[in-house]
């Protein structure tokens, strides 16, 4: 251990008010720290170059004596030592080294010679931690042949011997008795010499090449490839440069495809062909992920609503109104009619959620049947479902933002599409085609009415755009005027709706906005606020209580729930009666009818540019 920590030493007295410095360290000198005499007999290499550079003049090195104690000590171990030591056998470094680091080869075993045999195609494993082999065969489908190791693993000779060994004939090493074996008394040693051993050679990896043949076992064993992490072991520890692989096949075997059976009528098709999988049948299997994906989540339903009407007629049944509901996640339609009173019809759900077919194919067939798809449904598109023709004639404005969000899964929603298909039938009649815009705008103001635009559009298109793409062209130029309401008119059917249902929550509406408003500033976003009043589950509908909520609105963009909560309190703060002239525009849910944002105006400067280029 350390005698003496670092520091300065003081010079021994009488000049024990100095230091030892470099100066005083020379080869065979002595050196006297506290009292104690200590020998220098040599340096390292770094040292002695400083010193001579220093100008100090190194005397020859000496010599350590001899300790009698360590003298005797090791002349005591070497006694201990057999005369005869016997090797040592270290595996642990081997496997420390390798573990878990095998060498693959792809190897053939030719015993089509032989009756009954055949091409074998197999897969060599060399263990690096023990030298062991093991070889596996690659089974083909319906081969007939049982999954079992081919060659277990253990160690391969090279030659195959004359005899089974017994066991223990076969041992790292030999003992010899020295004494008769009947006695207690009896003495063994080991033979240094292996007199009686049994040599056999292994193969080793230095053996495995590609293009070698081994023997394993009598059967012979052609290597014809292997995998990345041989090939770049090989490289580095022997320099093999050449991996070029054995070309070989195995003899062609004929191949039989499955034939399908036809459906039979029972059950679903999905159903009918999971029972033709295996013996055991199993249920079909729903896309877990695309349900996970377009599940309803919160406010995103993930469900297209289009309004409907059948085709026929019959006048009576042609005022009919549905609304067809795609769900995204399972791909299944479900149609619902909205009760008219008076009308004779009870209404209600008139086809149950499920996979609709397209019509016109084979019922009893091998091949699937082809259903109805997201894309298939658009404005305009007319469905048969169950014999009942149906032709879809609008879509709330969910769906109309999701298709136009997701233009790329919907070409009648893209409106770059849209516009090249215009561009291909209007290029040669850009002239007409503006004057005829110009035309219905006699003040030159850039804008010009729907109904107008959309006449134009079906002449331009000349039939080969449907009524989606035109009402997308409308929807991307259109100049939506949003009308505001009478404050005092919302807060009057608010506080009639809360008052019929004799609600005075008010005070818990008050704490919530406050446990939510941590800063306390009166304000909250949109989206929480409303998350909030939906949560007490006001009997307001949503579009009232969206245009309530639009009417609080500060200079910030954020709601101010204090005067909100202050105007729907019908118990302190009652609204004075409002002659109702207009009443509010409700969506009733499930009448057919979507709260769509009407397009009432067109940019057409906007859609001439897009569509010709920019004017000069």
């Amino acid at each position: 251990g350390t005698i003496i920590h670092r520091h300065r030493i003081p010079l021994p007295p009488p000049n024990d008010d100095q230091f030892y410095t470099v100066g005083h360290f020379n080869i065979c000198q002595e050196i006297v720290f506290y009292s104690k005499t200590f020998m220098i007999v040599d340096c390292d290499l770094f040292t002695k170059n400083f010193l001579q550079k220093m100008g100090v003049k190194l005397n020859p090195p000496g010599c350590i004596p001899e300790d009698p104690y360590t003298s005797k000590r090791e002349e005591m171990e070497k006694n201990m030592q057999p005369l005869r030591p016997y090797e040592k056998i270290d595996k642990l470094k081997q496997f420390l080294e390798h573990d878990t680091h095998v060498l693959r080869f792809y190897c053939y075993w030719d015993d089509s010679e032989s009756l009954f045999g055949g091409f074998r195609e197999l897969i060599l494993h060399y263990f690096l931690a023990d030298d062991t082999i093991e070889i596996r065969e690659v089974l083909k489908p319906n081969s007939g042949r049982d999954a079992v190791v081919f060659l277990h693993r253990g160690k391969l000779p090279k030659h195959v011997p004359d005899r089974l060994y017994h066991p223990g004939e076969i041992t790292d090493r030999t003992i010899l008795n020295t004494t008769a074996p009947s006695t207690h008394d009896s003495r063994y040693v080991f033979d240094s010499l292996k007199t009686g051993s049994v040599y056999q050679e292994f193969y080793k990896d230095c053996d495995l090449m590609i293009g070698t043949v081994i023997n394993a076992w009598g059967r012979k064993i052609v290597l014809c490839d292997c995998d990345e992490f041989t090939k770049e072991y090989y490289r580095n520890k022997y320099g093999v440069v050449d991996f070029t692989p054995v070309k070989y096949k195995s003899k062609s075997t004929t191949t039989f495809e499955r034939e399908i059976p036809p459906y039979n009528g029972f059950g679903s098709e999905e159903d009918s062909f999971n029972s033709t999988l295996g013996l055991v049948p199993k249920a079909p299997q729903r896309n877990i992920i695309k349900f996970m994906e377009k599940d309803r989540q919160g406010l995103e339903s993930n469900v297209l609503r289009f309004s409907a009407r059948l085709i026929t007629d019959d006048p009576i049944n042609s005022e009919r109104k549905f609304v067809i509901s795609y769900f995204l996640s399972d791909d299944t339609i479900a149609v619902f009619e909205p009760p008219v009173p008076n009308s004779g019809i009870p209404g209600g759900k008139f086809l149950e959620r499920m996979k609709m077919k397209i019509p016109g194919q084979e019922l009893f067939k091998s091949e699937p049947s082809k259903y109805y798809t997201q894309q298939d449904l658009f404005i305009g598109a007319r469905l048969c479902l169950f014999g009942n023709y149906f032709c879809l004639v609008d879509a709330d404005e969910y769906t109309f933002n999701y298709m136009e969000k997701n233009a790329d899964e919907y070409q009648k929603a893209n409106i770059c599409t849209i516009l090249t298909k215009l561009k291909t039938t209007g290029e040669t009649h850009s002239l007409e085609i503006k004057r005829m815009l110009s035309a219905h705008d006699p003040q030159r103001t850039g804008i010009i009415n729907y109904d107008d635009f959309r006449n134009i559009v079906i002449q331009i298109g000349e039939g080969l755009l449907t009524e989606h793409e035109i009402m997308t062209i409308g929807r991307y130029y259109s100049i939506r005027e949003q009308q505001k309401t009478d404050i005092c008119l919302i807060l009057h059917v608010v506080q009639e709706a809360l008052r019929k249902a004799t609600f005075e929550d008010f005070t818990k509406i008050s704490e919530a906005f406050m446990y939510e408003d941590r800063q306390r500033t009166g304000f909250l976003p949109v989206q929480e606020s409303r998350n909030i009043l939906k949560g007490f589950q006001l009997p307001i509908p949503n579009d009232i209580l969206d245009e309530m909520i639009s009417n609080f609105l500060g200079a910030n963009g954020q709601v101010a729930y204090r005067n909100l909560i202050l105007g729907m309190n019908w118990r302190e703060n009652p609204v004075p009666h409002v002659d109702i002239k207009h009443p509010l525009e409700v969506n009733k849910a499930g009448s057919g009818e979507f709260p769509v944002k009407k397009v009432a105006s067109i940019n057409y400067i906007a859609f001439i540019e897009d569509l010709f280029g920019k004017q000069e």
